[in-house]
């Protein structure tokens, strides 16, 4: 595939860069160059307009014009959502927010080399995110500080509990902050009478598939993410699991032999939005149809051992915003041949559950993740 390529006129001469963005946005067809003299007023003005702004003054006066741009969006007031209509309107009220702002590009040069006075060294969450450097290249500012902050996150780890450890996540993978979900996983009455095996089913960070081998299974961890099957295979590594877990590549389950390959127990944390994702970045989230639900509950029961467990862990977020019916989700399992044999709920504890101002406050307050024990009919 052709790589993206964005041109510019800049003192009367002709440029042209390769285009970087892992959230799949077009190159911008209209580009100035802008610097320090540059006011947050026009800029914002120009960005509103679908007018890219190519940065070539100071780094850090470049991140001030960011966080002064995202204020005038922040700060427009937003009117009350229909009934029924709050989580689309949000959504589009987001991507619009992420278009604005994603018009401040930053030039690269070799190696992954910021041509601006006072830029950081990126090298190495660039190459995290992007692979080994090919050259210069033009990429938003916006995108370059979620590289960082990925690049932070991965260093530092995000601390679980139920592991007594840290578990670090890599660019692109949804990284665990949200612990009660592990919880439930960590203390769930694992099966009896079946073998101590399991399958972690899109495993991301492989926290689950960590917790299943420290609760004493022999785990195998899906995912169809390269980056998701780097990110596990490093934690369980790091954490001296890897007799204990194998990480796979696949779009849903493990291959058998000729047959089926069966687990004691499956376990699997799916996207828990059913909508469409704005970015390649967002699929942990988003389900389009629940199609990757569907999936994996369709084919649950042929990979079951019998007497097994099928755990799902799904936030009911969806159904406070009307995009999902509990009765909906009780027919998927229906469908499947499965029976709910017990349910453990907790509440989500994130800050934006108490933050009054957020358009979804309701929704997120009335929040429960649970875990749905599932069996055979």
């Amino acid at each position: 595939m052709d790589e993206a390529v964005l041109s510019w006129q800049e003192q009367g001469v002709s440029h042209s860069a390769r285009w970087q963005s892992e959230a799949g946005a077009p190159p911008p067809a209209r580009i100035v160059v802008v610097d320090d003299t540059t006011k947050a007023d026009a800029a914002y003005r120009l960005a509103c307009e679908g007018t890219a702004l190519l940065w070539r003054g100071d780094f850090q006066n470049a991140r001030q014009l960011l966080q002064a741009m995202a204020r005038r969006i922040d700060r427009k007031p937003r009117k009350p959502a229909p009934e029924g209509q709050a989580f689309h309107l949000h959504r589009q009220a987001q991507a619009q927010r992420a278009r604005t702002l994603g018009m401040l590009l930053i030039p690269f040069g070799d190696g992954f080399a910021i041509p601006l006075r006072r830029a950081p060294d990126v090298a190495s969450a660039c190459s995290e995110a992007y692979g080994a450097a090919r050259g210069p290249f033009v990429a938003s500012l916006r995108e370059l500080l979620g590289v960082i902050g990925a690049h932070e996150w991965r260093k530092k780890g995000v601390d679980v509990p139920a592991l007594g450890a840290r578990i670090h996540p890599h660019y692109g993978v949804f990284a665990p902050v949200r612990g009660e979900y592990v919880n439930l996983v960590a203390q769930a009455p694992l099966p009896t009478g079946v073998p101590p095996t399991a399958f972690d089913i899109g495993t991301g960070t492989g926290v689950l598939a960590a917790v299943l081998a420290r609760r004493g299974l022999q785990v195998v961890a899906t995912d169809q993410s390269p980056a998701a099957l780097a990110c596990a295979h490093e934690n369980v590594v790091r954490l001296g699991l890897q007799d204990s877990v194998s990480i796979r590549k696949a779009d849903i389950w493990p291959d058998g032999e000729g047959a089926p390959a069966l687990a004691g127990l499956i376990v699997c944390n799916p996207p828990w939005l059913p909508a469409r994702p704005a970015s390649p970045l967002e699929y942990a989230v988003f389900d389009p149809d629940s199609r990757m639900l569907r999936g994996f509950l369709a084919g649950a029961a042929q990979h079951l051992e019998p007497g097994g467990q099928v755990w799902l862990v799904m936030s009911d977020f969806a159904e406070h915003l009307g995009l999902r019916t509990r009765q909906a989700l009780l027919e998927m399992f229906d469908q499947a041949g499965l029976c709910v044999v017990g349910r453990d709920d907790a509440r989500p504890t994130h800050p934006r559950v108490r933050d009054a101002s957020d358009p979804l406050h309701a929704a997120r307050a009335a929040e429960v993740t649970s875990l749905w024990r599932l069996a055979m009919r």
